[in-house]
């Protein structure tokens, strides 16, 4: 059974697509099948993995989500590419609980082969948010290492609190990912330090450094772990995925 787990913060640039591809790549490396559903109509995730988007989101094509599916060039890494077009974001936003119901039975009975799959969501707490948290057994939250973080985090925790309250009783925040990290920074500790005191394990131990080869790495696209395996940011996504691992 595949653990489903979305990546989302309300906040842009984050480094929430940024991370959903790392961590799925390095989970395939590990061995782990890793497949990348993006929901974003901004199809960064799929762009990033070196996809073009699809004409119509394959949730809404009518046929087999596995027909949808698309290899990347890393061995046992896929993605469910995302679509730019504006009417198929509006069909995948309406009815939040029915979606969220329709998109948990498609990934599990279609999708259920591969070990983990990750929901790319948009950087927002509207319906297609809310539609994949009611999908999802896990939240991943990634956050900035700057001044508005924890205003951003209470507001998508409480969000997953909700969720799980009200439509998805097995939802749990999975992990708090702290990105863009510079210790020449006193505000990047500072902010570091907080969060880690308020969620305490929750938050995972890696710090995700600012990193050119991080930035560059989706316009290749691929992962930093393929694009520039010896840099810092690679050296930390495949410690953060080690902590995945570690909490299988």
């Amino acid at each position: 059974m595949a653990r489903i787990i979305s990546v989302a913060n309300q906040k842009g640039g984050v480094g929430k697509t940024t991370s959903a591809i790392n961590i799925a790549a390095g989970l395939a490396k590990s061995g782990r099948s890793a497949l990348v559903v993006d929901i974003d109509p901004q199809c960064n995730a799929t762009s990033g993995l070196g996809v073009e988007p699809a004409q119509r989101h394959p949730l809404l094509a009518g046929k087999a989500l596995a027909e949808s599916v698309v290899e990347t060039s890393q061995p046992r890494l896929c993605v469910l590419p995302g679509s730019q077009s504006l009417a198929d974001a509006d069909a995948l936003s309406a009815s939040n609980r029915q979606r969220a119901s329709t998109l948990r039975q498609q990934l599990a009975s279609e999708l259920s082969h591969f070990h983990y799959i990750f929901l790319d969501c948009p950087p927002s707490i509207g319906q297609l948010t809310r539609a994949a948290l009611g999908a999802s057994g896990e939240i991943y939250i990634p956050i900035q290492c700057e001044y508005f973080a924890m205003e951003g985090l209470s507001q998508i925790i409480e969000l997953a609190r909700q969720t799980k309250a009200r439509e998805n009783h097995r939802l749990e925040i999975g992990g708090i990912v702290l990105t863009m990290y510079d210790s020449s920074l006193e505000l990047a500790n500072e902010v570091a330090s907080e969060v880690r005191q308020y969620f305490d394990e929750t938050v995972f131990e890696t710090l995700i450094p600012r990193d050119v080869s991080i930035s560059e790495a989706p316009s290749h696209g691929l992962s930093v772990l393929d694009y520039a395996p010896r840099a810092r940011g690679a050296r930390a996504y495949t410690e953060l995925v080690m902590e995945v691992i570690d909490r299988e």
